[in-house]
């Protein structure tokens, strides 16, 4: 049994489902969530995607995004450029995908679900989760009745509040960031305007920084999501208010009348980690393992990482090929992918853009434009940001 329907579960229902076994997913939603979450897609997770049979599907319906900007909104200026393009000889897919998570999700859960006969139980709880030697009894609430099954191992894909890590009492260090996200999303075309723009965009702001990305659309038509941080002092209401939108829009792009908004959302931010990623058949991946601020795309697609490493180990111990002792591998490798790639990169990302130090912002920004202009160091850049350095480290734990 997998807990949790979003993308870290389907994907994992789908390499166990691939390989022939029976799997069960239970969401307590009543169905794919049109959440506006994660969106990008590396290169690394595109081609683990390739080799499940559905990257050809999802390609057709994302922005394809091969180049990704850092500005300097201070001075408005483009400080650096990277190209995955120029990463064709390594990656199979050499762009990032801007795909809705909710979009993906449903792919898998419509599409791949029914092809393969994984049974995917939306409206449905996981209330109660009891370990033995030999299986894991959960217990299911759904429209009020219960009911228990009995499962060979279960895996916990229920995001951050996981009930599935806190049934086996797993600690999630870590800590919570102060300032809350501000997500916006724009029909205004920010790429008819500034035809410079990339699709992904981070901007450096002492006081307030920004990330801008392209996305597009329940309809297709396109839109542009903002993420800013809340001010101190700041309430979420005032955030969402009209008048609170309309002037962090207008501050970072003056234009005439109001910014058109589709959706606003404030959330808050953590940088955690799973104290492991096993506890006997009990396993965790994606945000219930491991979460982390979103500059960078890296939560989502370390997740789907997650999920494959584990449905090729689970899937020997499973053939009786391999003992239980290999998912223990898979916990270690994970979670040093996590901690020393996922929660590194992004918590430098922010400190990169949020960054009040006059010296230090300057150095930031000039070690950014170096590396782009230098084609090895920018190689180099965008294997670590793309998530190739976090599996191949991953790959080298015993």
């Amino acid at each position: 049994m997998i807990v949790g329907a979003g993308p870290v579960g389907m994907v994992c229902a789908l390499a166990l489902g691939r390989q022939g076994f029976d799997v069960t997913v239970v969401e307590r939603e009543a169905g794919p969530v049109m959440d506006q979450r994660a969106a990008s897609l590396h290169p690394t997770t595109l081609a683990m995607l390739g080799d499940l049979g559905i990257g050809e599907t999802i390609i057709d319906k994302g922005l394809i995004a091969p180049k990704y900007q850092y500005h300097d909104r201070v001075s408005g200026g483009i400080v650096a450029e990277f190209d995955l393009s120029t990463m064709a000889d390594e990656f199979r897919y050499p762009y990032v995908l801007q795909y809705e998570q909710y979009k993906f999700t449903d792919d898998v859960s419509t599409r791949y679900a029914d092809e393969i006969g994984i049974a995917v139980l939306f409206s449905t709880e996981a209330t109660q989760i009891v370990q033995h030697d030999d299986r894991v009894t959960v217990t299911l609430e759904q429209d009020g009745a219960q009911e228990v099954r009995e499962y060979d191992y279960l895996i916990g894909a229920d995001g951050g509040r996981s009930i599935v890590r806190k049934s086996q009492d797993i600690a999630f260090e870590g800590f919570t960031y102060d300032e809350r996200f501000v997500k916006i999303a724009t029909f205004f075309d920010f790429g008819a305007e500034r035809p410079d723009y990339a699709f992904r965009n981070y901007f450096s702001d002492p006081s307030e920084w920004c990330n801008l990305f392209k996305v597009r659309g329940a309809d297709g038509s396109g839109l542009w999501r903002a993420i800013f941080p809340t001010r101190v002092g700041e309430s979420e209401e005032e955030a969402l208010s009209h008048a609170g939108i309309q002037e962090r829009l207008q501050k970072f792009f003056p234009k005439a009348g109001d910014y058109q908004i589709a959706y606003s959302n404030v959330y808050a931010v953590n940088q955690r980690v799973a104290a492991t990623f096993r506890k006997g058949r009990v396993l965790l991946a994606g945000d219930s393992a491991h979460v982390n601020n979103p500059i960078g795309g890296m939560g989502m697609n370390g997740g789907i990482h997650d999920a494959v490493n584990l449905g090729e180990k689970l899937g020997r111990v499973l053939r009786g090929e391999a003992d239980a002792a290999l998912l223990d591998l898979y916990s270690r490798q994970r979670r040093k992918a996590a901690v020393d790639f996922v929660q590194a990169q992004t918590i430098q990302n922010k400190r990169l853009l949020e960054e009040r130090a006059p010296e230090i912002r300057a150095q930031h920004l000039r070690d950014l434009r170096d590396a782009a202009s230098d084609p090895e160091r920018a190689r180099a850049f965008m294997r670590r940001a793309s998530l190739a350095d976090s599996l191949k480290a991953a790959a080298s734990v015993s």
